[in-house]
């Protein structure tokens, strides 16, 4: 459109000099400055149709600001001289807000927050016609605020600490079904820093010392524990090797009885008497406890070759 404001202009600026240059009688003058105005708006009027679409984005036809039902893919189109292109970039886009918020204790916490977003080709007539080409400015950017404020505050400080991956995957819901209503999809999100108050960091390092050496001590006492009850265990396994060894030996000895006292006979005692017997028959002695007197002794009653030669 802009060119075909400057082709009437030169055209119009090429019609009064050639009146003016006619009426002072050079003719050939103004015929030569009336050609090159002719040029000058047909060359205008000629570039104004031609129109290119870069690679990445989606042309956006308007005519007289009214936007038409046709977008243009990237490349070189010809278009009316009166119709304008936008260029819409539907590339995947990145953005990085550094955003204060607070947390539901009321600490406050600045977080940097990074989008990446793009639109589709078929979304950039409706997201042209409703919010025009500073959509980011428009819509992502108070959007990015509002899901980042509002899912903030649902948690305290301190679990902001350690449920970092759940508040980044919950802002990136809550956002994306914003998004979603303005035609714009969010293609990924990451909270790149999260920076809480001096003292509220001060606070939690304490805490965290304590909590380590209470987790210490506690260990500590379980290891003398667990300690002490192995001491008991070793205790009592030796106190039951013990008690089984004499037991084992005491059944052992009782069945060894048992079976010698079974297997014992009247022939089986004569003939180990017999084996032990030194062929010596019993003395009998008479007499005070001081002076012994043999009075009988059974051996002399037996034959000589009876008794046992003694040396």
């Amino acid at each position: 459109m802009t060119k075909l404001i400057f082709a009437a202009i030169v055209l119009c600026a090429g019609v009064a000099a050639h009146a003016i240059l006619k009426g002072k009688g050079k003719k050939t003058l103004a015929a030569l400055l009336m050609a090159a105005a002719v040029i000058v708006c047909l060359g205008s009027v000629v570039f104004s149709c031609v129109q290119t679409v870069p690679t990445g984005h989606t042309g956006v036809v308007t005519t007289f600001g009214r936007v038409e039902n046709t977008t243009l893919d990237s490349g070189v189109h010809f278009v009316l001289p009166w119709q304008n292109v936008v260029k819409m970039d539907n590339r995947v886009q990145k953005q990085t807000a550094e955003l204060s918020c607070f947390s539901s204790d009321i600490q406050e916490v600045n977080l940097t927050y990074t989008v990446n977003y793009q639109i589709k080709k078929s979304d950039a007539q409706t997201i042209y016609r409703t919010i025009g080409v500073d959509y980011y400015q428009t819509v992502i950017q108070p959007c990015i605020t509002e899901s980042v404020k509002v899912v903030t505050a649902r948690y305290t400080a301190e679990q902001l600490v350690g449920k970092r991956n759940e508040l980044a995957a919950a802002i990136e819901e809550d956002l994306t079904e914003k998004l979603l209503n303005y035609n714009i999809e969010l293609v990924s999100t990451s909270i790149e820093n999260m920076d809480f108050t001096d003292a509220f960091t001060d606070a939690v390092e304490a805490k965290q010392v304590a909590q380590q050496n209470k987790l210490r001590a506690e260990t500590e006492a379980e290891q003398k524990v667990i300690e002490a009850q192995a001491a008991a265990e070793v205790r009592k396994v030796n106190a039951d090797a013990e008690a089984y060894e004499v037991r084992a030996k005491a059944e052992a000895e009782a069945e060894a009885n048992r079976m010698i006292s079974e297997s014992l006979t009247q022939e089986l005692i004569h003939y180990t008497y017999a084996q032990s017997w030194n062929g010596k028959l019993p003395t009998v002695m008479s007499g005070s406890e001081n002076s012994m007197i043999p009075v009988l002794d059974v051996n002399e009653l037996l034959p000589e070759e009876t008794v046992p030669n003694e040396e």
